[in-house]
């Protein structure tokens, strides 16, 4: 099970962990060692290999227990030792913590958490310890919320999962809200940006990395063509069919093959024929089939610059890629705007929150 999106920096193909395989560890110093804890590892969706955060080969869920509990109780909060064991443990490390926790302590360590941590450094905090198909479904949740729908945020996510992801995505909603996805993402949402957020949504996309079928997407470069620069008005709907459900690989074959027909790139075309969210939806569609760490570092480029910084823009995108591509993140971010994130990161936030953001990201440049 691979990723069909292109991640770019040192490796082409997203691959996750995959099967069952066994951390053993006695302790620190005592990698893979006998008689440490055993526990199985699952096949994970959200598992890359050009993640900053990896399994902790020294994994000792009790100790870490005890540690959080010490840092939790009495007077004050230890946050250093919070940020130390949480960025420094996988996702899946930090259930079994939760689950341990909860069996040593009778409490819920989150909500734990939650009474000795506030505002951004609690939400990364939170994040962090939340499952990332039910991180996923909070944040289309919460910007579905209240007054007016967040669309970027709709967008950032459903433009750039995998089949798999969305599908777990869909089933972490139902779980959560007893309330199915695609009904909400529909009574929020309207028109053309409507329909192509639930095909995406549908998880057809075809994501065979490996070949290329030259018939279509010369067919398909063509059909693009007559729907947009050829005509009067655009066919919106031939560009959703082919930017939702054709593979990365297919769609640079055809994006090649439409600027040598129209002499435009595709992101001309989009931008001179459509607007608003459909507008940025499809741009996002073309970026992520290109690279996808290119566009969360422009993502978290745009959280950043200006008067103010987007906390949770920048949070949702560092824990999200934290364990998937946020090496590659990192490198495309300084590709692009001459600065490391890490320094960034550094001048943008403050206090424990910065900590945090820092640790997450401190194995890139």
């Amino acid at each position: 099970m691979s990723s069909p999106w292109p991640t770019g920096g040192g490796n082409d193909i997203w691959v996750p962990t995959g099967g069952y395989g066994f951390v053993r560890c006695g302790g620190v110093g005592e990698q893979f060692s006998l008689g440490g804890d055993v526990v199985p590892m699952p096949i994970n969706a959200f598992v890359g290999t050009r993640g900053t955060i990896k399994d902790c080969p020294c994994f000792n869920i009790g100790r870490d227990v005890n540690s959080l509990r010490n840092a939790i109780v009495g007077l004050g909060t230890n946050e250093k030792v919070i940020i130390e064991i949480l960025t420094h443990r996988s996702n899946w490390q930090r259930q079994l913590i939760c689950k341990d926790y909860k069996g040593t302590c009778g409490r819920e360590l989150i909500d734990d958490l939650k009474g000795d941590t506030s505002g951004d450094f609690q939400t990364v905090i939170i994040a962090l310890m939340t499952p990332p198909a039910v991180f996923d479904a909070k944040e289309l949740k919460r910007a579905m919320e209240g007054p007016g729908t967040n669309e970027n945020v709709l967008i950032e996510i459903l433009a750039s999962r995998t089949n798999q992801q969305l599908r777990e995505i869909r089933d972490a909603y139902q779980g959560e809200y007893k309330s199915d996805l695609a009904k909400d993402i529909a009574e929020e949402t309207s028109g053309d940006l409507r329909r192509a957020l639930l095909i995406l949504l549908e998880a057809r996309r075809d994501e065979n990395c490996q070949g290329v079928d030259e018939r279509l997407f010369k067919t398909d470069a063509q059909a693009l063509f007559k729907a947009g620069e050829k005509r009067l008005g655009t066919d919106e709907i031939k560009f959703m069919e082919v930017l939702c459900l054709r593979s990365p690989s297919q769609l640079q074959m055809t994006f090649d093959e439409y600027k040598v027909i129209t002499n435009k790139t595709i992101e001309e075309s989009i931008i001179s024929e459509m607007s608003g969210d459909l507008k940025r939806l499809m741009l996002s569609l073309v970026q992520c089939s290109k690279s996808a760490p290119a566009y969360f570092a422009d993502r978290i480029h745009k959280s950043v610059k200006g008067l103010g910084t987007d906390e949770h823009t920048l949070s949702r995108i560092l824990v999200s890629r934290s364990e998937m591509d946020l090496l590659d993140i990192q490198d495309e971010y300084m590709k692009a705007y001459g600065k490391s994130l890490y320094s960034t990161i550094e001048d943008e936030t403050s206090g424990d929150y910065r900590t945090t953001l820092l640790s997450i990201c401190e194995k890139g440049n």
